[in-house]
């Protein structure tokens, strides 16, 4: 599987962006997909989970702004992104994996997949 991640860009705090990411070679409607972000200097961090369920997870720095969706038919997952932040600035990937374990789905090893990053940086 193939994954393509897009749509950051450059923007003010408490604007909103949409990230997306394709999936190619293969299908999400099988995996669980994450989105994950890493600033400079510092690790790859967990922000959200959808399981195949349709059941999301989210990290508490972006609880309540982020929204993780997904449409199987067209083999997409998006991230919107609300009440952005300068602390948000970051690369963001997506990763997909087709046997996450709930309770390591926070960790970026448990991905098998990974897209190659869109970078997104918001402005105070």
């Amino acid at each position: 599987v193939q994954l393509q991640a897009s749509g950051g860009g450059l923007v003010q705090a408490g604007d909103s962006l949409r990230l997306s990411c394709a999936a190619s070679g293969g299908t999400f409607s099988t995996v669980a997909v994450g989105w994950f972000r890493q600033a400079p200097g510092k690790e790859r961090v967990f922000v959200a989970t959808i399981w195949r369920s349709g059941t999301t997870y989210y990290s508490d720095s972006v609880k309540g702004r982020f929204t993780i969706s997904r449409d199987d038919a067209k083999n997409m997952v998006y991230l919107q992104m609300d009440s952005l932040k300068p602390e948000d600035t970051a690369l963001y990937y997506c990763a997909s994996d087709s046997n996450l374990i709930f309770s390591t789905q926070h960790r970026a090893s448990s991905y098998d997949y990974w897209g190659q990053g869109t970078q997104v940086t918001v402005s105070s």
